[in-house]
C-alpha cells in the first residue's frame, strides 16, 4: 500500500513538472506596446512596440522583460544606463527608470490598471505604462487614460475622447473618475480643446499625419494619457479635362474661269471642370515598491486578526 502512494505522488509530481513546463514555454515571446513618462513629467516614449522575451530567465514573460528591453532598444546606453530592478522584501521592484534613480517612486500599469510588481505577466497586445512620479514628497501624481488607445480620423473630422483618472473612495478601494478641465495637447502643443464635467471632449484634426494626443492640467499633476491619431489629409478630386471640338467640312467648288475655294471651321473652347472635395476625489493609487509594502502590510494584519 505504501509503494503505491509512493508510486501515485511521484507520477503527480512528474505531471506537475510537466504541466509548468509546458506552461512556462508556450509562448516564447509577445508584443506589446511601452509608454514611459520622464522625471519631468514628459513623454519619452509612445506606445513603443516591443517583443518581449523572458530576459531575466524567471519563467515567464512579465513587466520586467518588457520594461528592460525598452531600454535596452530605445535609451541612450541601453537597459545597463537607464533600467533596474531588484528583489527585495516586497519582491521584484524598479530601481531605476529612464535612467532615474529616486528610491522607489515610480509606477507601472498594464492596460490601465495598477500592477502589483514587475513580475506581473504581459501577455500580446497588452499596453504597458510606466512613470516617475514628479511629486517625491505625497506622490500626488495621478494615473489618467483615454477611453482610447489608437484612432484613425481624416483632416476636419472630430474625434470624441473621455478622459479619466484612477482614485480611491472613502474605503480605499480603487474607483474612477472623469478628468474634467484639461487641456489636450498635440505632439505637445496645447489646445483650445477642454474636457468637460465628464472628462470627455471633442478634438479636430487639421491637418493629417501623426500626433500623439494628451492632456495638461493646472489643478492637478496627471501622468501624462496617450491616444496615437492618425489622420489621413483631406482628399482634392480633380476632374479630368472635357474638350470639345467641332468641324465643319470644306467645300471647294470649279468653275471654267476662277476657283473658288470656300472653307468654314469652327472649334468651340473646351472646358474644364475642377471641384475640391474635403471629409469633413482622492489622490491616484501608487504602484510599485511603496504600493506593494503597504498592501502587503495591510495583509498581514488581516491574517493577524483571522488568527486571534
Amino acid at each position: 500500500m505504501r509503494k503505491k502512494n509512493i508510486l501515485a505522488l511521484a507520477s503527480a509530481l512528474s505531471l506537475a513538472v510537466c504541466t509548468g513546463s509546458i506552461s512556462a514555454n508556450a509562448a516564447d515571446s509577445v508584443n506589446v506596446k511601452v509608454t514611459v513618462s520622464d522625471s519631468e513629467g514628459k513623454l519619452v516614449l509612445v506606445q513603443q512596440n516591443v517583443e518581449v522575451t523572458d530576459i531575466d530567465n524567471d519563467g515567464a514573460l512579465t513587466i520586467n522583460d518588457a520594461l528592460y528591453i525598452a531600454h535596452e532598444n530605445n535609451f541612450s546606453g541601453g537597459a545597463e544606463a537607464g533600467y533596474s530592478s531588484s528583489k527585495g522584501q516586497y519582491g521584484l521592484s524598479l530601481d531605476k527608470l529612464w535612467g532615474t534613480a529616486n528610491g522607489g517612486s515610480y509606477g507601472y500599469y498594464v492596460n490601465d490598471k495598477a500592477a502589483m510588481s514587475l513580475a506581473d505577466t504581459v501577455s500580446d497586445g497588452d499596453y504597458i505604462n510606466a512613470f516617475i512620479y514628479t511629486d517625491l514628497s505625497t506622490w500626488s501624481d495621478k494615473y489618467s487614460w483615454f477611453d482610447k488607445k489608437e484612432i484613425t480620423a481624416e483632416a476636419g473630422e472630430k474625434v470624441s475622447l473621455t478622459l479619466s483618472e484612477a482614485g480611491y473612495d472613502a474605503n480605499w478601494a480603487p474607483v474612477t473618475f472623469p478628468v474634467k478641465n484639461a487641456v489636450i495637447t498635440l505632439n505637445g502643443e496645447k489646445t483650445e480643446f477642454v474636457t468637460d464635467e465628464s472628462g470627455k471632449v471633442e478634438v479636430t484634426f487639421e491637418n493629417g499625419g501623426s500626433y500623439t494626443v494628451s492632456a495638461v492640467s493646472e489643478s492637478e499633476i496627471l501622468v501624462p494619457p496617450v491616444c496615437a491619431a492618425a489622420v489621413n489629409s483631406a482628399q482634392t478630386t480633380t476632374a479630368e479635362p472635357v474638350t470639345t471640338t467641332t468641324t465643319t467640312t470644306t467645300s471647294t467648288t470649279a468653275t471654267t474661269t476662277a476657283e473658288t475655294t470656300a472653307a468654314d471651321t469652327t472649334t468651340s473652347s473646351s472646358s474644364t471642370t475642377k471641384s475640391n472635395g474635403s471629409s469633413s476625489k482622492t489622490d491616484s493609487p501608487k504602484t510599485g515598491d511603496n504600493f506593494s509594502a503597504v498592501l502587503a502590510a495591510a495583509s498581514r494584519v488581516a491574517f493577524d486578526l483571522s488568527t486571534t
